[in-house]
């Protein structure tokens, strides 16, 4: 019996051997695990961030509301804002709104076009055409429509506007879409929501991350022409 015993490894003893090799399988996974490790241990690669890009989704502890810093390694560097060949066909000084692609335009001199990813409305309240901002607001109130507390009766408590702040529903900043003389109801608004960039996911409004927003918002003039094709 005693025989037996010296030469049977203890449950104990058993595991800790296992989670050792354990953790050696994993540390040599990324070059040579097997395919059910490799699931086992994949996980989003986080892109690594430019300082500029770090700076530009800074938090700002100026605004009358403090904003954090974006958390941008969890969006897709694509909508990262950037500088880029204006692609629309616009001329300078328009907003243009790509919806297959996520992606918002405001055309500048000489060829050029500020871009910035977008969350967009999700299937059943898209808009689409043309108007122009009418005008902007810093810290704006949001008032829900009348048919979207229908929809949704917990809004009931902001009938008569939602004050401003971070957990507003249009956040930092809100540029308001006119067609002629009437209001569409939409809205070019701020989020901090960093997953909801590139998504299909709002009543219909554009929503930037509260960075992009701002700077838009620093662009835009009153009166500008919108497109969202």
């Amino acid at each position: 019996m005693s025989h037996v015993s010296d030469a049977t490894p203890s449950r104990r003893a058993v595991l800790a051997g296992l989670a050792g090799l354990g953790a050696l399988t994993l540390a040599g996974c990324s070059t040579s695990g097997t395919t059910r490790l490799a699931t086992a241990a994949a996980t989003p690669v986080r892109p690594t961030i430019p300082l500029d890009i770090l700076a530009m989704y800074a938090a700002r502890p100026e605004e009358e509301h403090p904003v954090p810093a974006a958390d941008i390694s969890l969006m897709n560097p694509a909508y990262w804002r950037q500088e880029v060949a204006n692609p629309t066909g616009e001329p300078a000084g328009r907003v243009v709104v790509d919806t297959a692609n996520y992606f918002l335009y405001f055309t500048m001199p000489e060829g050029q076009a500020m871009r910035y990813g977008v969350g967009l409305g999700r299937a059943g309240f898209e808009w689409s055409g043309e108007g122009h901002i009418a005008y902007k607001r810093k810290w704006p109130v949001w008032t829900p429509p009348a048919e979207m507390i229908e929809r949704q009766p917990e809004l009931e408590i902001y009938r008569n506007g939602q004050p401003p702040g971070l957990l507003n529903a249009l956040g930092a900043r809100a540029l308001y879409i006119h067609q002629g003389n009437r209001d569409t109801l939409y809205r070019i608004h701020g989020t901090m929501d960093v997953a909801s960039i590139g998504k299909a996911v709002s009543s219909g409004c554009v929503r930037l991350l509260f960075q992009d927003v701002m700077d838009l918002y620093e662009r835009v003039p009153n009166g500008a022409p919108i497109v969202v094709i």
